[in-house]
């Protein structure tokens, strides 16, 4: 389907995906470090502070000019989570100079640019502008005030913090608010060192390009020194003594029940289909259990489904209730997950489950991010694996395989965000 090329350059991996199906060319630069209270504020902010200016670019209008000036390329930022790793993200698309009659080489004008953010920000004597950094502290407290204004987000946030107590994958991905005003011009300079330093860099290129072109100019423009061998492994195996329940009364109109599971089973695990297919059948689609048996039939749910956290192991439900029907709901979503253990689910479950993943992934691939980000699911697992191997053990995935990863699934934590006259 499609071929990765994957070469080590300086103190990164470069990867390449030739395609003529892509009429543009996509760069996603990928930075992971392990999760940790004393950084999570710092890398949240950095790719903010990263892409609102450079030395070349000193203003957001000059900044964004120049895109324009590359065919009105895309250049986005973002953070996220894989496992308890923190994944700072850096992506440009840009045209295709084959498809213009401008024979401007634009994707190593990309590159160029792209390597203009990361090396060359918007800083002197060791210190980024207090402009900068005090506008995006304000961006960064809005972002994470987002989270708790969006009450769904919020409630899985917060099903996540309790459940994960006491590990690194309890920390928000945007960081802390209150640690956000500890941030100054200068430790974040002293950080974005470190992150040069010390991160373990994947860049991916794809399109209809020239793989050995793009490996010269990736070696010149991306000057990263080399560094020790990075190996880190998220924690993912828990055996559960006690349920954890917790109600939080807000001023909220609807209930969200938000319930957390152990999988002990991660992305590496030759059970990891079994799980995923299982996910499907229980909560990932509109024909799945919950969403039949406790949003349809028995009418508990505005909304209710399920999904899986490939690296730390965590299958989370997530619901929206009446505030009088939280008994019932838990007590319905109990017997969706008990009713797996015992097999009670029929070959079109299977079959039909098996299909929509299939569609899932193919329009994931039909999309260069998106292709990049199947890739990246496997580098962060380092596995030996491609993208036809999940289809072909995806269609392996038997009833018993799934009954077997339902025995090891154990309920961690319940939470929900009621309405305070309940608890009055």
């Amino acid at each position: 389907m499609y071929t990765e090329n994957k070469t080590q350059l300086n103190g990164l991996n470069l990867h390449t995906v030739k395609s003529e199906k892509f009429k543009t060319n996509t760069i996603v630069l990928k930075s992971r470090a392990p999760l940790t209270k004393e950084t999570v504020t710092k890398r949240a902010i950095l790719p903010y502070i990263l892409q609102s200016s450079t030395k070349k670019y000193p203003t957001t209008t000059s900044f964004r000019s120049y895109l324009d000036e590359l065919y009105g390329a895309s250049f986005y930022v973002d953070v996220a989570k894989k496992g308890e790793e923190h994944v700072l993200t850096f992506s440009i698309e840009v045209a295709n100079e084959k498809y213009l009659k401008d024979s401007t080489p634009l994707l190593d004008k990309a590159l160029e640019f792209l390597a203009e953010v990361i090396f060359q920000p918007n800083a002197d004597d060791g210190s980024f502008t207090s402009d900068v950094i005090s506008q995006e502290k304000k961006n960064a407290k809005q972002r994470i005030q987002a989270v708790y204004d969006d009450k769904m987000r919020y409630g899985n946030a917060r099903l996540v913090e309790e459940m994960c107590k006491g590990e690194a994958y309890a920390l928000h991905v945007h960081g802390e608010k209150e640690d956000v005003d500890q941030l100054t011009e200068s430790s974040m300079y002293e950080y974005y060192q470190t992150f040069l330093q010390t991160d373990h860099v994947d860049l991916y290129v794809v399109g209809d390009l020239d793989e050995e072109a793009v490996k010269q100019s990736v070696e010149k423009l991306f000057p990263y020194q080399k560094r020790e061998a990075y190996r880190f492994e998220t924690e993912y195996q828990k055996n559960v003594s006690d349920v954890h329940v917790v109600k939080e009364p807000q001023p909220v109109k609807q209930g969200k029940l938000n319930i957390g599971f152990r999988t002990n089973i991660s992305y590496k695990d030759k059970e990891y289909y079994a799980l995923q297919v299982y996910n499907g059948i229980l909560g990932g689609f509109s024909h799945s259990k919950l969403f039949i048996n406790v949003r349809e039939k028995a009418s508990l749910a505005y909304y209710a489904a399920s999904r899986v956290e490939s690296h730390k192991g965590l299958l989370m439900v997530m619901s929206g209730i009446e505030f009088s029907k939280y008994d019932q709901a838990v007590d319905i979503i109990q017997k969706q997950v008990d009713a797996m253990k015992t097999g009670d689910f029929t070959d079109k479950d299977l079959s039909q489950t098996k299909a929509v993943m299939k569609n899932q992934l193919l329009e994931t691939l039909d999309t260069a991010r998106g292709l990049v980000e199947v890739y990246y699911q496997i580098e962060v697992a380092a596995i030996d694996a491609s993208v036809d191997d999940w289809f072909t053990s995806v269609e392996a995935v038997t009833k018993k395989e799934i009954e077997e990863v339902a025995q090891k699934i154990q309920l961690d934590t319940i939470y929900f965000l009621t309405g305070e006259e309940e608890t009055a």
